[in-house]
């Protein structure tokens, strides 16, 4: 969608950054069944800050922090392996993350402006798996300073390794590190309880190491991110009258439901079903805590007749009550039916719901901060291979409260017609990475 031209990044050095105290075990992380069925995907993650938290773009200060906090992560400095049984995991072998440092040629304000999903990408770094993966660092770290000050921080991952919430709490608690703070979500590698696990599970994880694949897979597809104000999803719940008819209606609800029927006019489909993406930590009888490192989310299918005639208010309760159903059992059925399935994002239209990332009315990823009054302006999470119908992402805003941001991944075509929604333009959304000037 947006113009061609030759990238704006470019990448400075490469270096390693190794734990401060090796684990010595050696010991291997093993991938669970919901990691295998992630495989065929990547997470990246962005956080944007509209003046450099390090002071100078010179890494000694803050490598030591970083190395400290790797020592408390292990499987994240390890190396993909498989035993003689042909099961594949994480050898603990403090190997190292890479790092790589990259200058952006123009400034953070115009980048936000003008670069679209495409040269986003550039933003974090990517290899893909090679035959002998002993080498290859599955976690790679990008700093990106911009021209006139800012800096972007690219974390990405595969899929298999950890979810979008893991990624942030590393570098969350990274920042902690930094400023000499305790880190409030200390990493948990214990499994996933064993009433959400059965034999077949097991058997799936024996099964062949699915490589993932670059982000993204094709320029054909297009991304644009629209910021909403919370008066924005106060005007939702008036003009659509939800407030006294469903006042249990949440920031997700709404915009999931706005987003839905509007990508459903563009794809001229009057019977629509969509995959809900919902992060499971805090769903459980026993919660996991937001350290767990690994995948906790459960795709589910909510399908619906006549989707874009229905109304935003009859869509806001169906998607209220369908998360809202979500429990032990549901998640245990839907993890069991998640390995036959060739790709978790994209088959069918997918909707991430980000709404576990508030804490006591502040949302994660805003609250990583390297120096005090430096927060991100954007934080941009992604998903890498999905299957061509659509991600929706709805996200926290920086703003706090009711306002909320909602990334959309869709064919090109669609997302033109979608970029002209007057359906959601009234709402006045401010629409950064889109490739639109």
């Amino acid at each position: 969608m947006g113009v061609v031209r030759e990238s704006r990044v470019e990448v400075k050095s490469i270096l390693t950054a190794v734990s401060s105290k090796p684990s010595g075990s050696s010991r291997v992380h093993p991938f669970s069944a919901l990691d295998n069925a992630m495989s065929p995907h990547t997470v990246h993650v962005i956080f944007y800050y509209a003046r450099s938290p390090f002071g100078s773009f010179d890494l000694d200060s803050v490598r030591i922090p970083l190395s400290e906090l790797l020592s408390m992560y292990p499987p994240a400095v390890g190396r993909v392996t498989k035993n003689p049984d042909g099961v594949w995991g994480v050898k603990c072998n403090d190997a190292g993350l890479r790092i790589l440092k990259a200058k952006v040629s123009v400034g953070i304000d115009e980048w936000l402006r003008s670069a679209d999903g495409h040269e986003e990408s550039h933003l974090t770094a990517w290899e893909d798996m090679p035959e002998d993966p002993s080498t290859w660092s599955p976690f790679r770290l990008q700093i990106n300073e911009f021209e006139g000050g800012g800096v972007a921080i690219g974390l990405s991952c595969p899929h298999r390794h950890a979810d979008p919430t893991t990624l942030t709490i590393l570098l969350k608690s990274w920042t902690e590190a930094q400023r000499r703070q305790c880190i409030v979500h200390p990493p948990s590698f214990s499994p996933l309880p064993s009433y959400l696990t059965d034999t077949a599970a097991v058997k799936y994880d024996r099964e062949s190491y699915v490589k993932p694949t670059a982000w993204p897979i094709s320029t054909k597809t297009a991304t644009a991110t629209f910021k909403f104000s919370g008066a924005a999803f106060k005007r939702c719940l008036d003009e659509y009258s939800i407030d006294g008819i469903f006042p249990k209606a949440s920031p997700f609800d709404v915009f999931a439901a706005l987003f839905w029927t509007r990508v459903a006019l563009v794809k001229e489909r009057k019977s629509d079903r969509v995959c809900m993406c919902v992060d499971f930590r805090r769903l459980l009888p026993n919660p996991l805590p937001y350290g767990f490192f690994g995948n906790a989310l459960n795709f589910s299918s909510l399908e619906m007749s006549d989707v874009m005639d229905k109304g935003i208010r009859h869509v806001t309760r169906v998607i209220n009550e369908h998360v809202a159903s979500l429990d032990a059992d549901k998640i245990r059925s839907d993890l069991k039916r998640a390995g036959s399935q060739e790709k978790m994002y994209g088959a069918d239209l997918t909707i991430v719901n980000m709404e576990h990332m508030i804490v006591d009315g502040e949302p994660l990823m805003y609250e990583t901060v390297f120096e005090d009054g430096v927060k991100p302006v954007h934080v941009s999470y992604r998903i890498g291979n999905d299957g061509g119908e659509g991600v929706i992402t709805v996200m926290p805003s920086p703003e706090k409260g009711f306002g909320r941001t909602v990334t959309v991944s869709l064919p090109e075509e669609e997302m033109s017609k979608l970029l002209s929604d007057q359906e959601i333009l009234r709402f006045e959304p401010r629409i950064i990475l889109s490739g639109v000037m």
